[in-house]
């Protein structure tokens, strides 16, 4: 850049050529900002204009009315032609065949036949009908002149005037020209009208049936949620899957797929159909797809379920009503029926609702349990409604171990012979003991004659993730976590497993977020009704209800959480499942704390007094009377075989392995022995209040001397 030089001088002194030149190098200005090109403005215009919302919404209607228009005449046109020729029995013709209905083709064919018979004697009778026309034209022509010049000459004769015998003739030739006056000046307009009309009879139609692009309708035609689940609806909701083979048979199919879908019936708050696919086209294709689907069928993901009945080749969809799944279901029959008792054995528990909305009943019987889910979906809730019925079998005896220890359980203080609640490391080291002394029990079951009839003990551990997990060792360096060998919680569930129910001991589990870490392969396959709330993904999903019940369809880890509490995915052969099917969705009863209070309640009046025990203590010296005394509890007498149960409950280290006889040898000579009652061997609470009394008389009179 050239320098611009400013030579400074005092005037009007004369320049001093030997004065020194000062020079001053002035930088230029920044160039000012360039003006924007006419076109680049013109250009951001257009882009603004076309990208705001007006002008989207009026090119949406614009495109959206024009192809209502456009569309609606290619509807006429099909109807049209189907009504003139044989295209719609042609069509229903290659349906039957594509579904292998040879006879309900053979039918199509004949009606194809009659209407083509039909078609042709029409067409012969308009060959002669012009002829006839005519000739009905000039007979009713004659006839009707004839008739006017009559009337004519009956006004003339009554008006004495000869020119009456013409006027009605003449009066009839005036009408007609002033019907051609008035056709003459309306066809002009009604030329120009009419195509108008006809555009606009062809937009009804085409309005009608939404004839437009999804992009193209309004927000509130684009949503249609709670549309109506109807045929063409399903099909096309298949169609547009993305599956190749099945939109290219749908396109083949001459009832456009009608044939593949069975009756669409109501199920509880949605519809049911079966799905038969076509060849070539596999049912996990459409699972794999649920999402997609039911966008399709303008639903939620979790409002359509895909499952394999028993029929090859063939999905079962059922589609929830719009919003259906998020209304609560009614209460628990436990709560509104306050006459309702239990039975073990041949009894089922209410414990909800399927989709259906028909009644979700399970059967405990001889069968361990295991639930899982996400933290507060309602794991807890579930559980706790299952045991609170079978409360109400007064012969069930429980064994609780509530590891999360906030009082979810407090209500079975008083029912359970065990109750331990807490989250530490001495409550998990409690609840692995009580779990082996459940094994105890088990293996004293199992050395009993055949044939011996053994009353449910039911062991249920609530988070159990904690005593998997938990790093506390025993004196014998045993981890009481974990899932090796040595690990005593594990070993213990793993042994009720095998061979617990045979013998009515069984365990129920209920943990979080299953993993093999908190949860391992070989316990949680030990269960026989496996139940999930929501999970995070397939993976727990299939640790949860195991590989045939996912890839049969179960999903608990589509369920939405906090959205879908209290939803369960069952697999159990105790639950009445749909043939061909592996899990069962089930929306549970939710009972309140109170409403479980006043069940549990009800299952303590039942029974004669249950002595709950909160810890377990070990090694400690015992007074077996007094022990016998509290055992008992208010109950007026207490079977022999309960009180020996209870007192091992009690302390397993001094009474786990008592018998009738160190029972009787104990109580020999205190006045307090048992007796027979009914015909069984029973022992009195006041006898044993009166031994214990004087006892302490005598003890006091022995201290006083």
């Amino acid at each position: 850049m050239t320098e611009n030089v400013v030579h400074l001088h005092k005037t009007p002194e004369p320049i001093d050529p030997d004065a020194q030149v000062t020079t001053l190098t002035v930088v230029p200005d920044a160039q000012p900002a360039r003006p924007v090109p006419l076109w680049v403005r013109s250009g951001r215009a257009v882009k603004a204009a076309a990208t705001a919302d007006g002008t989207k919404t009026t090119a949406r209607a614009v495109a959206r009315h024009g192809l209502y228009t456009f569309n609606g005449g290619r509807i006429v046109a099909r109807r049209t032609w189907d009504g003139r020729t044989g295209a719609r029995y042609e069509r229903m013709i290659r349906a039957a065949e594509v579904a292998g209905n040879n006879e309900l083709a053979e039918e199509w064919e004949e009606r194809l036949q009659r209407f083509r018979d039909a078609r042709h004697r029409r067409r012969m009778d308009l060959l002669h009908s012009p002829i006839e026309v005519a000739k009905g034209a000039a007979v009713g022509t004659g006839m009707g002149i004839g008739a006017l010049i009559a009337l004519g000459i009956v006004m003339a004769i009554s008006n004495g005037d000869i020119k009456d015998v013409i006027t009605p003739l003449a009066a009839t030739i005036d009408f007609i020209a002033t019907l051609i006056r008035i056709v003459q000046i309306v066809w002009g307009p009604a030329l120009i009208l009419a195509p108008l009309f006809a555009l606009l009879a062809l937009w009804a139609v085409g309005s009608k049936q939404q004839a437009a692009p999804q992009w193209a309708l309004p927000a509130n035609a684009r949503s249609s949620e709670g549309e109506p689940i109807t045929p063409s609806i399903v099909v096309k909701a298949l169609r547009d899957l993305g599956i190749a083979p099945l939109k290219s048979a749908i396109k083949e199919m001459g009832d456009a797929g009608a044939s593949m879908l069975g009756p669409i019936t109501i199920a509880g708050c949605g519809v049911e159909v079966d799905v038969t696919l076509p060849s070539g086209v596999s049912t996990i294709e459409v699972q794999n797809k649920r999402r997609k689907l039911a966008e399709n069928l303008t639903r939620h993901e979790h409002e359509v379920f895909v499952t394999i009945p028993v029929a090859a080749r063939t999905v079962r969809l059922w589609i929830a009503d719009s919003g259906a799944l998020d209304e609560p279901i009614g209460p628990s029959p436990l709560v509104t029926d306050e006459t309702m008792t239990a039975d073990y054995k041949k009894g089922r528990a209410p414990w909800g609702q399927d989709l259906r909305g028909d009644a979700a009943s399970l059967s405990l019987y001889q069968r361990h349990l295991l639930i899982t889910g996400l933290s507060n979906q309602g794991k807890t809730a579930a559980l706790r409604a299952l045991a609170l019925w079978l409360a109400l079998d007064r012969s069930v005896e429980f064994w609780m171990g509530d590891l999360k220890g906030v009082g979810d359980w407090a209500m079975f203080d008083g029912i359970a012979t065990r109750l331990i609640q807490g989250p530490t490391d001495e409550h998990v080291i409690e609840v692995t003991e009580m779990v082996e002394d459940a094994v105890q029990e088990m293996n004293r079951r199992l050395q009993e004659p055949p044939g011996t009839d053994f009353p449910l003990l039911v062991v249920i551990v609530d988070e159990a993730q904690v005593a998997f997990m938990c790093p506390a060792k025993g004196e014998d360096k045993r981890p009481y976590g974990g899932s090796s060998a040595t690990s005593r919680y594990y070993m213990g569930a793993r042994k009720i497993h095998n061979q617990g129910r045979a013998v009515n001991v069984l365990l129920w589990q209920g943990t979080q977020d299953p993993t093999n870490e908190n949860l391992p392969k070989l316990v949680r396959e030990g269960a026989h009704t496996r139940a999930s709330l929501a999970l995070g993904t397939e993976s727990q999903a299939r640790m949860a209800l195991g590989d045939k019940a996912v890839n049969g369809g179960a999903a608990p880890h589509l369920l939405r959480p906090g959205l879908d509490k209290g939803t369960l995915v069952v697999a159990s052969d105790g639950i009445e499942i749909p043939a061909g099917q592996s899990s069962i969705t089930v929306r549970t009863h939710y009972i309140s704390t109170d409403d479980a209070k006043a069940i549990a309640n009800r299952a303590k009046a039942l029974r004669d007094g249950v002595t709950t025990l909160h810890t377990i203590e070990r090694g400690e010296k015992r007074d077996p009377l007094a022990d016998i005394a509290s055992v008992v509890g208010t109950a007026s007498r207490v079977l022999t075989q309960d009180v020996l149960k209870r007192l091992a409950a009690l302390s397993p280290d001094v009474y786990g392995k008592w018998s009738f006889l160190d029972l009787k040898r104990v109580l020999e000579g205190t006045g307090a022995e048992p007796y027979k009652s009914d015909g069984r061997m029973v022992v009195s609470r006041d006898r044993l209040a009166r031994a214990l009394a004087n006892r302490d008389a005598e003890g006091s009179a022995s201290a006083s001397e």
